[in-house]
């Protein structure tokens, strides 16, 4: 039986035509900047943004940090949301390799609260820290896979600029809330000063993420990319997978939008306490602390039937992807029902 793995949009599989786009790609050694295909796909991921320049990175957490490190240096303050990605899952690099001091905000709507960031914008002072850049996260993982409207995403990036903080956008999903609203990548990317755009999520490229900034930037990136051992040589065979990725790929995150509401509408119908609104994308999460059994429990059954899916905090999480089809999510709603009617 086929399994219908909804853990995260990370577990997609190359596509025959991505695998003939790697196996035919021209390479060669990118820590000395001679790849032609790492050179193709960082002129376009660049250009998308509207930034001078990009880098390719191993992966979305790279990207983050790196972002940090290139932009400031110990001892000064960072302020991220206190449900961000960075903050929650890259164990701590920025504090731990730069010497970064985290400002805690809290967050609502997919944005930290601006009372919250505002109030590390102190004067200098001899005692404390001060904050120099605020990190945000769209679309928002643990904000539901909430996208935050383009116009509410610069209106907050212009009071934040506003108190002279830099910004940095964690976009790894960035695409996803730039096709729900129809807009182009630039509206969210225009207002910041960095973004990291993940390309082997909703994408379906097998590795790798884009940092687009300045050219001055960038260029310190690079150097800090090395520092970690981030440089990789005939780095062409993957980024040839994002370029397909971004040329072919992106149109389609509709379908993935689409099928993430479907689930959420199955499972409501079937009595479920269900996270999903008009801001969401292709994350359904289900209110484990409603449910007749437990988390694990379930997530248990329904593994065991072939539907897999993963629990964050009080939730469960369901994401779809480009392996997900409509009638793998009415398969996998169907599962869930009779699992919890049997528990």
């Amino acid at each position: 039986m086929k399994a219908i793995d909804l853990r995260s949009d990370t577990v997609t599989q190359p596509s025959e035509a991505m695998r003939k786009a790697i196996f035919s790609a021209a390479v060669g050694d990118d820590v000395y900047q001679e790849d032609p295909a790492v050179h193709e796909l960082e002129t376009l991921g660049a250009d998308m943004a509207g930034k001078e320049a990009s880098i390719f990175m191993a992966s979305g957490t790279q990207g983050n940090l790196i972002a940090l490190l290139a932009q400031c240096v110990s001892g000064d303050g960072v302020i991220l949301g206190e449900d961000s990605h960075i903050y929650n899952y890259e164990r701590g690099g920025l504090a731990v390799l730069g010497g970064l001091m985290p400002f805690l905000a809290r967050e609502s709507e997919g944005l930290p609260l601006e009372e919250d960031v505002f109030r590390w914008c102190r004067s200098t002072n001899v005692h404390f820290n001060t904050a120099k850049m605020v990190c945000l996260e769209n679309t928002h993982n643990r904000g539901g896979g909430r996208a935050v409207p383009p116009e509410t995403f610069r209106a907050f990036a212009e009071k934040a600029r506003s108190r002279g903080l830099l910004i940095h956008l964690d976009g790894a999903r960035l695409w996803n809330a730039a096709v729900k609203y129809q807009v182009p990548l630039r509206s969210y990317t225009e207002c910041v000063d960095t973004v990291q755009l993940c390309l082997s999520k909703g994408l379906g490229a097998p590795v790798g993420s884009l940092l687009c900034g300045s050219r001055e930037v960038v260029e310190r990136a690079r150097e800090w990319r090395k520092m970690v051992g981030g440089g990789m040589r005939q780095a062409g065979l993957l980024a040839a997978a994002g370029t397909y990725a971004l040329k072919n790929n992106l149109s389609r995150l509709v379908d993935d939008h689409r099928h993430a509401a479907l689930l959420a509408e199955l499972l409501r119908h079937g009595g479920l306490k269900v996270r999903y609104d008009e801001f969401s994308t292709n994350m359904v999460f289900l209110d484990a602390r409603s449910l007749s059994c437990s988390a694990a429990d379930l997530t248990k059954r329904c593994a065991s039937r072939g539907v897999l899916f993963s629990g964050m905090g009080d939730f469960l999480r369901c994401v779809t992807h480009l392996d997900v089809t409509e009638e793998d999510v009415c398969a996998a709603a169907e599962v869930i029902l009779h699992e919890l009617g049997n528990a």
